[in-house]
């Protein structure tokens, strides 16, 4: 907005002047604001891995396998199927695993009764194994 303003009383010029107070205003207040507000926001604590943690070798997975037939067996690497007697089950999976955290994989033929299946994790649960999972294959 210009204001005409008169000098000497002959001529008439315009000002272009702005008024800035009402943005100082808003900014103070904002700037009050955000110093009130700062110390309620909590940072978000990200823990990243260590070098030393990066390397480490990660637990291999006991394999048992669950054929169509109802027999049950280990599977190990170098060494192929392991069977295994009914009763046995839970005893060779625990002498197998190297930490009580080590993964189970059960792996089960498309054909097998799902009633199997669910008893081998049944038993599995019974006996305290925590990390038990189902090994699938994906469609191509």
């Amino acid at each position: 907005m210009a204001l005409v303003a008169r000098r000497g009383g002959r001529r008439r010029r315009l000002m272009a002047d702005i008024n800035v107070v009402p943005y100082v205003d808003v900014m103070l207040v904002l700037v009050v604001i955000l110093m009130v507000a700062a110390p309620f926001v909590n940072p978000s604590v990200v823990d990243l891995p260590s070098v030393a943690k990066a390397g480490q070798q990660r637990d291999v997975p006991v394999r048992v396998v669950v054929r169509s037939d109802g027999r049950v067996s280990i599977l190990e690497p170098g060494k192929g199927e392991i069977p295994v007697p009914a009763g046995q089950l839970i005893a060779s999976v625990r002498s197998r695993q190297k930490t009580s955290g080590t993964p189970v994989v059960i792996e089960a033929d498309a054909k097998v009764q799902y009633k199997s299946v669910v008893d081998v994790m049944r038993d599995m649960q019974k006996a305290g194994i925590e990390r038990v999972g189902l090994s699938v294959q994906l469609a191509q």
